[in-house]
């Protein structure tokens, strides 16, 4: 089966092919006989290596066969670390359900739309880059805010974390945007996590540890006759 590589790795996967390629050869033409294993080795963990980068900056093809009334679709591959009631004081300013998913370097690290609408609001802030399953790295980690209104009205907010890896975030949403949850709305390079604010009354279908496949997972359905702000 091809493998198809995410365009954010192909800058990366040359120049790491190159650096290798000229750490690797000059051992091979100046060590001989018995300092031959020296080679061997360097050779081996540098194929490693570079296949470990290639599995991280995969980018498969996925269609999200559900209803996709009201669905909210994981954004991210990885596992359920957070899920709670929280209120949110960036931009929706009001109590909401976060539920964040820890993306490992195992992981496909392209981002998806949770849901459809379109993108009113954009942000990015500097910060630290501690570990990503910490709680407090939603708030003092490097990262990016993204806000996306419903065709219903509903806000969601989805916001790209560093981790103690990634230096950086890409996001590719801007306001005005259209977002479909089979799209791609940005990438996070080495190790990661992101996080989802969704409105009081959605019907969550994950729990804790839970894993999910970003682009294809449902993980909840907005409920737009449960909220508030909506009745207003």
């Amino acid at each position: 089966m091809r493998v198809k590589i995410h365009h954010e790795g192909t800058e990366i996967l040359i120049v790491g092919g190159l650096v290798l390629a000229a750490l690797n050869v000059p051992l091979w033409l100046w060590l001989h006989d018995d300092l031959v294993m020296i080679p061997m080795v360097v050779t081996a963990a540098s194929i490693v290596f570079y296949l470990l980068v290639v599995n991280f900056f995969r980018s498969p093809r996925r269609k999200f066969t559900g209803d996709v009334v009201n669905a909210v679709v994981a954004s991210a591959d990885g596992k359920v670390v957070a899920l709670e009631k929280v209120y949110e004081p960036e931009v929706l300013k009001c109590e909401a359900i976060q539920l964040s998913v820890f993306m490992s370097p195992t992981n496909v690290h392209a981002n998806w739309f949770p849901v459809d609408g379109k993108v009113i609001y954009t942000a990015h802030h500097s910060g630290r880059f501690q570990a990503a399953w910490l709680p407090k790295s939603s708030t003092e980690n490097e990262r990016s805010t993204v806000v996306i209104e419903t065709p219903a009205g509903q806000r969601v907010l989805m916001r790209q974390i560093a981790g103690a890896m990634a230096r950086r975030i890409v996001t590719y949403a801007q306001p005005g945007t259209e977002a479909n949850i089979e799209d791609h709305m940005g990438f996070i390079k080495f190790g990661s996590r992101v996080d989802l604010y969704l409105p009081i009354g959605t019907e969550i279908f994950v729990k804790l540890d839970d894993r999910t496949t970003g682009g294809v997972s449902l993980v909840g359905r907005l409920r737009p006759d449960l909220d508030p702000q909506i009745k207003a």
